[in-house]
């Protein structure tokens, strides 16, 4: 609780379903950028000129020669013409409007609660408009990997933006999970073992993140084997514990694949420890915990077998929203205390 009001408290809860509403909906559109191969049309970061688009043909052009300097064009799309561009120069232009409306729309009334209550009490709701702004900078530091020597933005670059995102919605999602959840659990698991599964989830989704930024869902599309073996035939296993490991579209992929199974293992550790014990309390929030899981590998599977086919690929990702929300949910109900 921020404070004893009753109604301030359902006022901050509102909005911060709604932030956690937009966010999601942001993580959305920002996958599908990268899978139209959006992201590097805008060439240029416009803070205040860039929230409105292209009016006439003049403009346009403007904007279409300013992408023909970059090699995304010039060793890729050199055949794009201006209506193509403009399909994915809207998709990225709806990626940064709805950067711009998260932070205007998370600003103002943060500073109308700090008005109405204590600022001390909403120190951490500050430092998740902090990061918000942050955001934004690691985006265009992300985009500008993509305009001088290469042909696609930088995987690991790619990878702390979506780290960021799902760490600003989890954030979100337990400051409006200690207003409206009042009821504590009194049965519980150690609240290490939850925080642990939160740890290999956002350790998978930055896995996932080389996944797309290199194309690495593209290749291999076969399942359970990689090919014609377990293990990728393009490379040998000791170079699975170099660094270069994470520059290797075959290595990450097969990265990504088993710690999904590990996932799918600890898992059922976890849900062999509910039972076992008979924390009926948990029952609901782990069998859904574990439906999303399973939900979630079937879609990678699929991701895989159709090479990363944009609906499919969505799906994973979007799925992949509820994972963590359920994750965050079921890690908050093991560590909250009256």
């Amino acid at each position: 609780m921020y404070t004893t009001n009753p109604k301030i408290n359902n006022q901050i809860s509102v909005w911060l379903f709604t932030m956690f509403c937009l966010v999601s909906l942001m993580i959305i559109v920002g996958g599908l950028t990268r899978l139209t191969d959006s992201g590097l049309s805008i060439t240029k970061w416009q803070l205040f000129s860039g929230i409105i688009p292209p009016l006439n043909q003049d403009e346009w052009i403007l904007y279409f020669n300013l992408y023909k300097e970059i090699p995304e064009f010039n060793l890729q799309n050199f055949n794009m013409n201006l209506n193509e561009f403009k399909i994915i120069f809207w998709w990225e232009w709806a990626h940064r409007f709805m950067g711009r409306l998260i932070g205007i729309f998370f600003l103002i009334p943060l500073i109308y609660f700090s008005i109405k209550i204590n600022f001390r009490n909403l120190l951490n709701l500050y430092f998740i408009f902090f990061l918000i702004c942050f955001q934004g900078f690691i985006g265009w530091y992300m985009v500008s990997s993509g305009l001088v020597d290469r042909i696609d933005v930088s995987h690991f670059r790619l990878s702390l933006h979506l780290l960021i995102a799902f760490l600003i919605l989890s954030l979100i999602y337990w400051n409006y999970l200690k207003i409206i959840k009042n009821e504590e659990v009194i049965n519980k698991i150690n609240s290490t073992i939850p925080f642990i599964f939160l740890i290999l989830i956002f350790t998978q989704i930055v896995i996932g993140a080389f996944v797309s930024g290199m194309d690495a869902g593209k290749i291999y599309n076969s399942w359970p084997l990689m090919g014609d073996s377990y293990f990728p035939d393009d490379n040998i296993f000791k170079n699975l514990f170099k660094l270069t490991a994470f520059n290797d579209p075959s290595l990450v992929q097969f990265i990504h694949r088993n710690l999904a199974y590990i996932i799918g293992i600890y898992y059922l550790f976890i849900f062999y420890i509910i039972h076992k014990n008979k924390i009926y309390e948990l029952y609901k929030s782990l069998h859904i915990l574990g439906f999303l899981i399973f939900l979630q590998i079937i879609l990678g599977i699929f991701t895989i077998l159709y090479g990363a086919q944009i609906y499919i690929a969505s799906m994973h990702q979007i799925n992949s929203i509820f994972l963590v929300t359920a994750c965050i949910y079921f890690y908050f109900i093991n560590t909250k205390t009256n």
